[in-house]
Order: C-alpha cells, then sequence, then structure tokens
C-alpha cells in the first residue's frame, strides 16, 4: 500500500468523499479571492467548510487542505500561500491559541510566468491599485515599517491624495481604498493610547513583508532612488 493509501485511509471516508470535500475547498478559495478582491482566507474558514459536512476527524481538514494546494497549483497555476500573521502589542495580551489561529490564512499566487500573465490574465484596468498599492507601503517601508496616520496622509496629499477625497477620478474614495490594504493584509492597523491621545498608527502587514511583493517594494524604491541620483549628478 503506497503512503498516500496509509494516509488517507486514517479518515474512513471514500475516495469520492475526498474529492467531493477538495472541490469544495478549491471552489471556494477562488470565488472568496474574487468576491473579496485578494483578501486573504482564513484557515479556520476552510476547516469549518470541511467539518461543517459532519466530519469530525482531526487530521482530515489538513490533508483536504493540501490536496486542494496541489491541484491549485497544477491545475489552476495557483499556488496557495500560507501568510503568517504579524503580532501587535494587543495580540501580546491574546491566548496563544487564539494568534496561532489568527496567524494561518492563504492567499492566491500565480505560477505564470510573468510574461505570460501580464499578457493573457493582468487586468489594465486595475492597474491603478497596484499603483497604489505599491506607494504606499513603499512610503511606510521608508518610514521604517509603521508610521503614523497624519504622517501618512501628509505624504500622500504631496502626490495629489487627499483623505477628504471621497470620489478620486482614478480611485474614488480614498479613505475606503486605503482601508482595503488593511482587509488585503498589506497594512495592519492599530490605535494606541497615549498621553495625548489615541493615535492610529499604519505598518506593513505579512502581505507586504511576503518575499516577493517585499522584493519588489525594494527593487520599486531602487529605481526611484537611483533615478533621482542620476538627475541630480546631471
Amino acid at each position: 500500500m503506497s503512503t498516500y493509501a496509509e494516509d488517507f485511509s486514517q479518515f474512513g471516508i471514500s475516495v469520492e468523499e475526498k474529492d467531493k470535500l477538495v472541490a469544495e475547498v478549491i471552489r471556494y478559495v477562488l470565488f472568496k479571492t474574487e468576491q473579496n478582491s485578494g483578501c486573504p482566507i482564513k484557515r479556520e474558514d476552510l476547516t469549518q467548510l470541511i467539518t461543517g459536512k459532519n466530519y469530525r476527524q482531526r487530521n482530515l481538514p489538513a490533508f483536504v487542505i493540501n490536496e486542494a494546494k496541489l491541484k491549485l497549483s497544477s491545475i489552476f497555476g495557483f499556488e496557495m500561500r500560507e501568510l503568517q500573521r504579524s503580532r501587535s502589542s494587543n495580540q501580546n495580551a491574546r491566548s496563544s491559541q487564539q494568534v496561532a489561529a489568527d496567524a494561518k490564512s492563504y492567499i492566491l499566487i500565480s505560477q505564470l510566468p510573468k510574461d505570460v500573465y501580464e499578457a493573457c490574465v493582468q487586468d489594465e484596468n486595475k492597474s491603478h491599485v497596484t499603483g497604489l498599492t505599491f506607494v504606499v507601503i513603499s512610503i511606510v517601508h521608508l518610514a521604517g515599517g509603521k508610521i503614523t496616520e497624519e504622517n501618512l496622509w501628509h505624504q500622500l496629499r504631496r502626490l495629489g491624495l487627499s483623505e477628504t477625497d471621497e470620489s478620486h477620478p482614478v480611485h474614488g474614495n480614498l479613505k475606503l481604498a486605503l482601508e482595503a490594504l488593511v482587509q488585503q493584509r498589506y497594512l495592519h492597523k492599530e490605535k494606541v493610547n497615549g498621553p495625548e491621545g489615541n493615535t492610529t498608527f499604519y505598518e506593513l502587514a505579512e502581505r507586504a513583508l511576503d518575499g516577493p511583493i517585499n522584493d519588489g517594494m525594494k527593487e520599486y524604491i531602487s529605481k526611484i532612488v537611483n533615478k533621482d541620483i542620476a538627475s541630480a549628478d546631471c
């Protein structure tokens, strides 16, 4: 008997039942990614999707999720990547089990070559969203990974982006656009109580700190800096 069969036999369900659960996880991940503009999907939600079918085997969710990962990669060309949730000061006061539960979430990353993705998949109508995302996380990165809300908007106003603008011709409501970056886990937003009242901070969250995105941001910043240096030398 193969290792796979041995691993699968412990759950006491048929291959058809297993395949149905895997298909439901894949469908859920694809639908939620599109519906929620790429917001991370909590592992807890996937676990509930599986156990909600009256399956109570402890290791079944992990097995099904891993199967879904393999099929998303081989059939759809997506890597289902787990993100490590950043720990805030508020989280330190919470139970370690709750923090661990919050930490597990997934996003889909295209595995297509860059030229193929740009030619066949990338939606040019959403390029402004990518541009704003990189600008905002670059500002936060240059501030040391954390910035006050007041200072962030100060920097954005220098680019013609104001928090009072609810109908920007490209980005629409800019406060909502910034909030979307929090929901998508590019940024973490936290209010801190100090002697002068509450101060809201933004810091880089797990998606902005993820390898490819973080590397792309640094390359983007480097190009701008090098361009400015070259212009100054001229």
